[in-house]
């Protein structure tokens, strides 16, 4: 493979600072900045994929393969959008901290089935209503947190990093089997954090007010039956062989008829507009395309960087996983991860050869904790930012739909990620891995 040249990283960069730094400008380069942004997005995609095709030796390939990840990835998340907005769970009452910390615990264990995309989809608008009187910007973080990613990280249908493990031989329930402890525990600190933060919240309100929220329990009423098996047909299709786009018709077919048949009250109920999912596939066309030649640097150099610790994995998947997709991320600190346990010892892999389904066993039985490592890195550390995956834009605009006031993409950063899930994330890194 030919080498990146370093320049050919900087659109990369040049995309992350504009979608961190526009929000924040005055309103006037704002407005321009929301008429323009796809233009940006695609221009700077086109220019890496110009490059690849004229310069790079196979490098269509190369754009090819990361189109069709990129369709594979809006399918996906798309359809699950659609899907989820025909779900009303309508609740009446306001939920007090303890309700809070209970809905998001059940959150968090409905990712592990439905995906971290279909929890976050349907949970989101039910989590804003509940807390409607007193929603806070911290309430929209925590949810991003536990549902949008530290959630799924118990099954290949959790999160799509998981998936592609499970396609390259990690059996479906290995995961549980080895990561159920240290789940919990990462996932009852964060709730325990959202716990203080929420209660300071609720005692900030009316003594009055206080006794009505804890004297009456909230009422729940659902409505679009219909769409939960439709979701159902979408995690299923996640099943199909990748051939003849299988996966993204069946998706897609789901989403269309979730369309026609969610009544217009549902919808309107939902508050739903096709704006967020188009806001996340525009920014993400860009991201995908930009974000190529920074996998291959690091497929290039990766080894040089010296990886022979399990904590190693765990923060350099988790540190890229969250400003790039954390699906690519995965394979290659997954391959990066092979190919140190191969020269550490090369006679347990040399009856694998090139079979990557078979590596992929030798190192669940001889390096499980570079498996581990990796896998948790990619998914918990995808929610250190708006970017790290893809449910967290969209349940920001769905807020930000809502009236919710959100924090900025570095006010999410410095108030929230860096200061409470950055320290919670390391010291489980340190205790099991």
């Amino acid at each position: 493979m030919i080498d990146i040249p370093f320049a050919l990283l900087v659109p990369f960069g040049l995309l992350l600072l504009l979608i961190a730094t526009m929000p924040l400008t005055p309103p006037a380069i704002k407005h321009h900045w929301d008429r323009f942004y796809p233009h940006v997005a695609v221009g700077l995609a086109l220019l890496v994929a110009l490059y690849y095709f004229f310069v790079i030796p196979q490098g269509a390939i190369a754009v090819a393969h990361t189109l069709q990840d990129y369709v594979s990835f809006i399918c996906l998340i798309g359809s699950l959008y659609v899907v989820a907005g025909g779900i009303h769970i309508k609740v009446t009452g306001e939920a007090s901290p303890l309700a809070n910390v209970v809905f998001l615990a059940i959150g968090a264990f409905v990712a592990n089935i439905i995906g971290t995309t279909g929890a976050s989809m349907v949970l989101i608008r039910p989590w804003i209503r509940m807390n409607k009187i007193r929603i806070s910007p911290f309430h929209v973080v925590f949810f991003i947190f536990i549902v949008s990613n530290v959630g799924g990280a118990l099954t290949p249908v959790g999160d799509p990093p998981l998936f592609l493990g499970y396609l390259r031989g990690v059996p479906f329930f290995w995961l549980i089997q080895h990561v159920m402890v240290q789940w919990l525990v990462t996932v009852g600190a964060i709730l325990t954090a959202f716990y203080f933060f929420d209660r300071r919240s609720f005692q900030h309100m009316p003594r009055k007010m206080q006794r009505e929220i804890t004297s009456h329990a909230e009422t729940w009423r659902f409505e679009g039956g219909v769409n939960v098996l439709l979701l159902l047909v979408i995690i299923g299709a996640v099943f199909l062989p990748d051939r003849f786009f299988l996966r993204e018709i069946m998706m897609l077919g789901a989403a269309a008829a979730s369309w026609r048949l969610t009544s217009k009250t549902v919808h309107d109920e939902n508050q739903f507009s096709f704006g967020p999912i188009k806001e996340v596939a525009l920014l993400f066309i860009g991201i995908f395309g930009t974000m190529l030649p920074v996998l291959q640097y690091l497929e290039l150099h990766g080894q040089s960087f010296g990886f022979d610790h399990p904590l190693h994995y765990y923060f350099a998947s988790g540190s890229l996983s969250s400003v790039l997709d954390n699906a690519p991320t995965y394979i290659n600190f997954l391959q990066l991860a092979q190919s140190t346990a191969t020269a550490q010892a090369p006679g347990l892999y040399a009856a694998a050869g090139a079979d990557s389904i078979a590596a992929t066993q030798v190192l669940l039985v001889h390096r499980p904790l570079f498996v581990i490592g990796v896998s948790l890195g990619a998914v918990f550390f995808g929610a250190m930012t708006y970017i790290g995956n893809g449910p967290n834009f969209m349940v920001k605009s769905i807020a930000h739909d809502a009236g919710v006031h959100c924090p900025t993409f570095f006010g999410y950063i410095i108030k929230y990620s860096l200061p409470i899930l950055l320290p919670i994330l390391a010291l489980s890194g340190w205790l099991f891995l």
